[in-house]
């Protein structure tokens, strides 16, 4: 490693700061950007940054935090104080409508795409800049990213999208065709009003005059307005290095578009990397400036630091209730991965029957398909079969059980195993009503029978890992489903009939866990939010309820869930040595 640091920029530049640089864009608006940059004489590649979060307004981050408090931090961008020694120059640039740039307030629009393009082309121009830029960034930051990588901007070579959706409507807003109320109850509401209003208000008046949230409401399906938008990344499109890293905590925002980015774009130098625990800590780590460095300096300076020597994959496994710091990295050559013995475990509804200590299960999940059919069904009100009451928004956070719906769980396992990659679960469902909600969650049992959870993006308690679906959004497009993960197409719907069983397709977000001996694997098939959502939850209660909700299986209605089983390596992913790439110093 001591040698691997050595190729790596040092810091040894002094810091120059330029404020509120006005940056031309092509319909004649001025946006406004601070400009922080080395003060020695010379050009350097700049890391270009837009966002609504306002350039002057100063993050004071978690005692905890690697990096520490400085004037200069702000939230989820780069650290100038940590950037500008070694090399680099860091522009951080004021969306319209946002801090001091006039306009109006549009996040994650068109033409919020289009001026990072140009700020990123203006910041190419500058007697300052090599002529390369980067952008990195968490969250906002990288979903800008994907979108911005989609118009190729010619002087953006290398992007780090860390932690950043990149389809609005599938990863962000609807989850399985079902409303996601974190953008009205959280992000927009608090973030954003947070960001908009006060100061910049002086600068522009007329910021909140738009109807985004409406028009996410009102546009429930994936139609035109999505499209218009440039809500999705075009993959076929997006051809710079990227280097995606995403979070197995992030299972309701953005964990999804780190790996479908790292799958589909048509980058030729790409890597994934997952870690774990909350939004921001690990992007700040020694770890992660380290492989945000590396990934720079080989591809903006053309220093050779040994990245690309590497296996492209590199995957932090958790084996159950540690910290991110107790945890170990381990390299792969491809996701999801080659090794994978993927494995079905049936749903048994066979001995069901009701349970009321909020431990028991209602089935099992069985390596045999059932021969039998059989059927569990479950209230849709809030208050299931069991006669436990729904846990409140708090318990939620907290990671408290969450009794509604039906469970059903495997055997013990007999020895550690490890689950890692994408995750689909095949439901057998009918309802008295015309639709359902499906709110699953994979957990993590002990041997005592209590909940094995991990740190969430939020720092609360979550579960392995979670999906969702609408039954009347079952409809798959067939070109872009996967045998092990279900694209849904979201541009009809498709009721049930009373009664009437249809096969449902459930895509559960990417998970990485080692089971331990004895432990269970138990999966929770609920009418709403379940524990560990919090904030990230959906339609309140009263909607789509009412209805009693079945589940079927064996017979010719086989649900299953369909699990990416890892056998041991013989040894631990290698270093692969190969000549240093020209392009990186072209």
């Amino acid at each position: 490693m001591k040698a691997q640091t050595q190729r790596l920029s040092q810091p040894k530049h002094k810091l120059i700061i330029e404020k509120d640089v006005r940056i031309p864009m092509r319909d004649g608006t001025t946006l406004f950007a601070d400009i922080f940059r080395p003060k020695s004489t010379g050009k350097y590649p700049a890391i270009v940054n837009i966002s609504c979060y306002q350039k002057d307004k100063v993050w004071v981050p978690p005692a905890d935090l690697e990096e520490k408090a400085n004037p200069y931090m702000t939230w989820e961008t780069v650290n100038p104080l940590w950037w500008v020694p070694r090399g680099y120059i860091c522009v951080r640039v004021d969306t319209r409508g946002s801090g001091k740039s006039p306009g109006l307030s549009d996040p994650g629009g068109f033409q919020e795409t289009l001026d990072y393009y140009d700020a990123i082309e203006w910041a190419a121009k500058q007697k300052w800049c090599s002529g390369k830029t980067g952008a990195a960034g968490i969250s906002y930051h990288a979903t800008q990213q994907w979108r911005v990588a989609t118009l190729q901007p010619p002087s953006l070579k290398a992007i780090i999208p860390w932690e950043g959706y990149a389809d609005t409507y599938r990863d962000a807003v609807y989850h399985g065709g079902i409303f996601q109320l974190y953008y009205l109850s959280t992000w927009y509401a608090t973030q954003m009003a947070h960001h908009l209003l006060g100061d910049p208000q002086a600068y522009n008046p007329d910021a909140f005059r738009n109807e985004r949230l409406y028009n996410y409401m009102r546009n429930s399906l994936d139609t035109g307005w999505w499209d218009d938008r440039g809500a999705a990344a075009h993959w076929d499109k997006i051809k710079v290095p990227l280097y995606s890293a995403g979070n197995w905590s992030g299972a309701n925002l953005h964990l999804r578009g780190n790996t479908e980015g790292y799958v589909n774009a048509a980058s030729k130098h790409k890597k994934l990397r997952i870690h774990t625990g909350t939004h921001y800590h690990a992007f700040y780590t020694e770890d992660g400036r380290r492989d945000q460095l590396r990934w720079f300096d080989y591809w903006l300076k053309g220093i050779d630091t040994g990245i690309m020597d590497e296996p492209p994959v590199k995957l932090l496994i958790r084996t159950g209730g540690k910290g991110m710091n107790d945890y170990k990295f381990r390299f792969e050559n491809e996701w999801p991965l080659k090794r994978t013995r993927w494995t079905k475990l049936y749903l048994n509804a066979e001995q069901s029957k009701p349970v009321a200590d909020g431990k028991g299960v209602e089935g099992r999940l069985l390596k045999t398909a059932p021969s039998k059919a059989a059927k569990v069904s479950y209230s849709a009100t809030g208050v299931s079969h069991a006669g436990v009451a729904s846990a409140s928004s708090t318990m939620l956070q907290a990671g408290s059980m969450h009794r509604i719906g039906v469970t059903f769980e495997t055997a013990p396992f007999a020895e550690a195993t490890e689950i890692t990659g994408p995750v689909k679960l095949v439901l057998w469902v009918s309802s008295n009503v015309k639709d359902m909600d499906m709110f699953v969650t994979v957990r993590n049992i002990d041997v005592a029978g209590n909940d094995v959870w991990e740190v969430g993006q939020q720092g609360q308690k979550v579960p392995v890992a979670k999906g969702w679906l609408r039954a009347s959004h079952r409809k798959l497009d067939a070109k872009r489903s996967l045998p092990y993960r279900p694209f849904h197409a979201h541009n009809e719907r498709w009721w049930l009939e009373a009664g009437k069983p249809v096969e449902c397709e459930i895509e559960i977000w990417p998970m990485c866990m080692v089971f331990a001996k004895g432990h269970r694997l138990r999966l929770d098939v609920q009418p709403r939010d379940g524990a560990g959502s919090a904030p990230y939850t959906h339609y309140p209660a009263a909607y789509n309820t009412g209805g009693t909700n079945t589940i079927h299986t064996g017979g010719k209605m086989a649900s299953y869930l369909l699990l990416p089983l890892i056998p041991p390596k013989a040894e631990s992913g290698s270093i692969r040595k190969r000549a240093p790439r020209g392009a990186a110093k072209k």
